[in-house]
């Protein structure tokens, strides 16, 4: 077991529901752990949500908060992404003061760089979009620091399994069957 603190990334469905969002990040704040990225939204079915959390913690830690995820009952599945066999990206919007043609063109031509997206121009600022790992756009927060930014936020990390394998190919998931109260009922 490797007790040194990592980040951890974990994929977990859930339940789309109000308050669920509300059970699995106090269950993070119950174990005194800090959630340092958290970003939901609906899968392609309706009815079922994703939610990718990053983690500083040891291994021992994440494993603890993996078990403890699946004991809620609105958790279908938890899986851990390995870094090495995941994608992972985050969105970030930059408002950037850029008075004058000089400076924008430079934002421009830095944006052009990291493959940015100009989304807003005024005669006082640039609004930029990046998608990317999370040194890339760092890296372009840096950059962009020298000109004065007016606003910045980022979504948090989504991620995906790299190839063929999915959050359903999990042997830990629940069984479909146990959600499906109205089915045992005689």
């Amino acid at each position: 077991m490797n007790h040194f603190i990592t980040r951890h990334t974990l994929s977990v469905l859930v339940e789309n529901t109000p308050g669920v969002l509300s059970q699995v990040s106090r269950l993070f704040s119950r174990k005194g752990y800090n959630i340092e990225s958290l970003a939901v939204g609906t899968t392609d079915d309706p009815v079922v949500s994703r939610i990718t959390i990053e983690v500083k913690c040891d291994d021992l830690m994440v494993e603890q908060i993996i078990n403890q995820l699946r004991k809620l009952f609105c958790v279908y599945s938890v899986r851990l992404l390995p870094p090495n066999s995941s994608i992972r990206r985050e969105l970030v919007l930059i408002k950037v003061r850029a008075e004058g043609r000089d400076v924008r063109n430079e934002v421009i031509q830095i944006a052009n760089i990291f493959r940015a997206t100009i989304i807003d121009v005024s005669t006082k600022s640039l609004t930029l979009a990046v998608i990317g790992q999370e040194s890339k756009d760092d890296a372009l927060e840096k950059l962009l620091c020298e000109f004065g930014i007016l606003e910045l936020v980022r979504t948090g990390m989504v991620a995906l399994e790299r190839g063929e394998a999915t959050i359903n190919d999990n042997d830990d998931n629940k069984e479909t069957d146990e959600f499906d109260l109205g089915k045992n009922i005689l």
